[in-house]
Parts: C-alpha cells; sequence; structure tokens
C-alpha cells in the first residue's frame, strides 16, 4: 500500500523509489489502481475512468504542464560541453513527455560554454523540416562558435535514418562555410542516445 510505503519512507529515499502511478496519487489523491490507468498522451480521456471527474482530470493537466515547464527551464552558461555525455545531460529533459520530433541546437562559445538551447524545428511523430538557413539564423544571433545538433525519436529508438545522416551531413559542410563547425549530432531515445561524432556518421 501507498500510505505504508510513505510512512515507512517518507523522501528520505529520494521520490525515485515512487513509480509513476504512486506520485501521480500522491499528486492528485487518486488510489494507486485509478492512477495507473491514466494516459498522459491522451489526458482528456482520462475523464471516462470511474473516479475521476473533470477536476481531477484539470490537476493532472496542471501537472504535466508543470512537469514540461521544469523541464525546458534553459541550460545555464556555466556548462561545459566535453563530450557527447555533457550534450545528452544537458538535452534529455527537453524531450520529457514529447510525443513529437524535436529538431534542436546547442550553441556553444569558442571556450566550449553553453550559450543557448534553441528548438528550430517541431514536426509529427515521425520526423521534423530542418533548414540550414535557421539553424545558423539562430547561431549567428548568439554570436555562437560551435554547434551541436540535436532532436529525438519519438520512437524511443535512436537509431539515426537515411535523412538523418543526410541533413547532419549538408549542416556539417554549411558550417565549414560559416566557420561555425558542428561539433555532434545527438539523437535522443528512451533513456538513451546516439552520437554521430562517436559512431562516425559526421563525414561523407
Amino acid at each position: 500500500m501507498l500510505a505504508d510505503k510513505v510512512a515507512e519512507c517518507g523522501v528520505g529515499y529520494g521520490m525515485g523509489i515512487y513509480s509513476d502511478a504512486e506520485l501521480l496519487s500522491l499528486m492528485t489523491g487518486l488510489d494507486e489502481a485509478t492512477a495507473s490507468q491514466i494516459d498522459f498522451g491522451d489526458i482528456l480521456a482520462s475523464g471516462n475512468i470511474p473516479g475521476v471527474g473533470p477536476k481531477t482530470v484539470m490537476k493532472i493537466m496542471a501537472v504535466r504542464e508543470y512537469a514540461e515547464r521544469i523541464a525546458k527551464v534553459p541550460v545555464k552558461k556555466v556548462d561545459i560541453i566535453r563530450g557527447p555525455d555533457d550534450a545528452y545531460d544537458m538535452v534529455k529533459t527537453r524531450f520529457l513527455f514529447e510525443h513529437r520530433e524535436v529538431f534542436c541546437i546547442l550553441l556553444m562559445n569558442i571556450k566550449g560554454h553553453v550559450i543557448g538551447l534553441k528548438d528550430i524545428s517541431i514536426g509529427s511523430m515521425t520526423g521534423s523540416v530542418v533548414h540550414p538557413r535557421e539553424v545558423f539564423f539562430e547561431a549567428i544571433k548568439l554570436h555562437a562558435a560551435a554547434m551541436i545538433l540535436v532532436h529525438n525519436h519519438p520512437s524511443g529508438d535512436p537509431t539515426p535514418s537515411k535523412e538523418d545522416i543526410k541533413i547532419t551531413r549538408q549542416l556539417v559542410e554549411c558550417g565549414k562555410i560559416m566557420d561555425i563547425p558542428v561539433r555532434d549530432h545527438i539523437i535522443v531515445g528512451n533513456e538513451k542516445y546516439i552520437s554521430f561524432m562517436e559512431e562516425g556518421f559526421m563525414a561523407s
């Protein structure tokens, strides 16, 4: 029982010990069985679940909205990219609860300090359209010295497609012309990622 778990553990072991249903139960007052039926991909449908009224649906939507806002808090300028792991750690929360493919750029100054994370394109569940002019417009606007490309695969599988590789190499060439090198391309999946630099996909 959740009540017994809370009484025994409280917050002393961190909130990570609680399941999604248990956390939702704590935040909304729903019992665990009902909370486990909630589909965050279609919250409005939760109103059809016995015991879940309009006020509870609104609470659930508020929980999700707040979580999404926290996930999109801008990165700090003091952060430095030393490798793919650092880049992934900085951007992974951007894609929490995201069911569409989003293409972003992580911008850095000459010392490798992160100066911005910018959304370039938001697409569907299967893809997004990326134009080099939009990518480099943002980089020039922030006086970036280098960038890392980032996007998610809503399917959870970060394996790059032929189109992913094609646009990456196109942007790498544009970066050479603009003197704003593209250091890497990170594809984010479900709790894992692929680095184009590590996998050798950057060069044609």
